[in-house]
């Protein structure tokens, strides 16, 4: 089952499953395609959008593992 850390990188999240964009956009990280936030981490990208990254991190493997069955 693919799994991601607040250590991931948001370009490798969208490599894992690009249908996690929904997710992100949710938070109001709509600069999906800019270069910088592919090189940003699930937990940068949370605090500077004012999520608690935890929070955002289980979302997204809620979701990942959702998809798996």
């Amino acid at each position: 089952m693919a799994q991601v850390t607040k250590g991931t990188m948001i370009g490798e999240l969208l490599m894992i499953d690009e249908n996690v964009a929904p997710i992100l956009l949710e938070i109001g990280m709509h600069c999906l395609g800019c270069p910088s936030s592919q090189m940003e981490t699930i937990e940068e990208a949370a605090m500077v959008h004012g999520i608690d990254p935890d929070a955002l991190v289980g979302k997204i493997n809620d979701f990942l593992a959702s998809r798996e069955q």
